[in-house]
């Protein structure tokens, strides 16, 4: 799939925080190296005043936090890593996110069963 795909806002907005946080809980990783991933995985281009608020927000609720490292050929770079409560938030989430979308995918399936051209 294109990775400069930009889907519906409602939908990215519904999921950008589930994809972030589990980012992060992989490992240590700046706000550059996070928006890169979501395009390489096909949820497109993802700008800073849409990334950084979203990460702000979860340093806010406790789920990330944030240190400063020198760069190694440029600026400083801001990395998140993720704390006890947000990998409890996390798998949270992700069992809400699963609930969700195989409800979401229940009701399209029933719809597609009636065909949408009749």
């Amino acid at each position: 799939m294109d990775g400069n795909r930009q889907w519906p806002t409602e939908w990215m907005r519904g999921a950008l925080a589930l994809c972030v946080l589990t980012m992060v809980a992989e490992g240590e990783i700046y706000g550059y190296a996070i928006a890169q991933r979501l395009q390489g995985a096909g949820l497109g281009a993802v700008k800073g005043g849409t990334l950084y608020p979203v990460l702000a927000r979860l340093e806010v609720d406790g789920l990330v936090i944030s240190s400063w490292r020198a760069g190694e050929a440029g600026p400083g770079r801001k990395f998140f890593a993720i704390t006890d409560a947000g990998l409890e938030e996390l798998r949270a989430r992700i069992a809400d996110w699963r609930t969700f979308t195989d409800r979401v995918a229940s009701v399209i399936k029933k719809l597609d069963a009636h065909s949408v051209d009749d």
